[in-house]
């Protein structure tokens, strides 16, 4: 079984670094999801090597001459309802089903996508902001993890966290969401970099005129 503290990565590298196909589908990826710009392949690594153990999964359920009753029964049942649950498969799918998810599919279960598709954040990159800056609510608790994996039923629980200057409607970026959704979409990531210029100027605006008026 091996002992817990030297458990092994769960994440497969490619097997050949240089193929230059894959390169460009994960960098395509990479600027459509709005991952890391440094270490953003392995987001997109990890996303594979979890949806390969679905795979693998069902592909040995499928195998099975029998798996309607019994041991493999069950399995194929859990596995179908986890991945309802995580909204990679529709209600009342079928094993078979889990042969068609993609990569696609993985990365846009994602939180920072979900923010994004809410309309919380006006683009991909935007929306990795907003989370790791602790702006971003999944029920009660504050999640600054981009990458986890939002399930169906904590989809209509995404909101702006009470501490957040965003949590005000009345606030400029709420008022101008709309306007720099569709510019980003027009223009692409320019408009990233230009929130997050003008967020952080924000915030620091707030917390020098909140410092000065404790010194009063």
């Amino acid at each position: 079984m091996g002992e817990p503290k030297f458990s092994r990565p769960r994440t497969q590298t490619p097997t050949h670094p240089w193929k230059q196909a894959r390169i460009d589908e994960e960098h395509d990826l990479k600027e459509r999801f709005g991952l890391k710009k440094i270490g953003g392949m392995r987001e997109i690594w990890r996303e594979k090597s979890a949806l390969r153990r679905h795979r693998n999964q069902a592909m040995k359920l499928i195998g099975r001459v029998d798996s309607s009753e019994g041991h493999y029964a069950k399995e194929k049942e859990q596995l179908l309802d986890s991945l309802s649950r995580k909204g990679l498969l529709l209600t009342g799918a079928d094993v078979g089903d889990v042969l068609e998810i993609t990569v696609e599919h993985m990365l846009s279960r994602r939180l920072q996508s979900i923010v994004y598709y809410k309309g919380l954040a006006p683009s991909m990159r935007s929306a990795r902001n907003l989370i790791v800056h602790g702006h971003i609510l999944v029920g009660e608790q504050r999640m600054t993890v981009p990458g986890y994996h939002v399930l169906k039923e904590e989809e209509d629980s995404l909101s702006y966290s009470p501490n957040s200057p965003y949590a005000d409607a009345e606030h400029p970026f709420r008022k101008d969401l709309e306007t720099l959704r569709y510019t980003g979409e027009e223009e692409g990531s320019g408009e990233d970099s230009e929130f997050e210029e003008q967020s952080e100027s924000k915030n620091q605006d707030e917390v020098s005129e909140a410092s000065v008026e404790e010194d009063k």
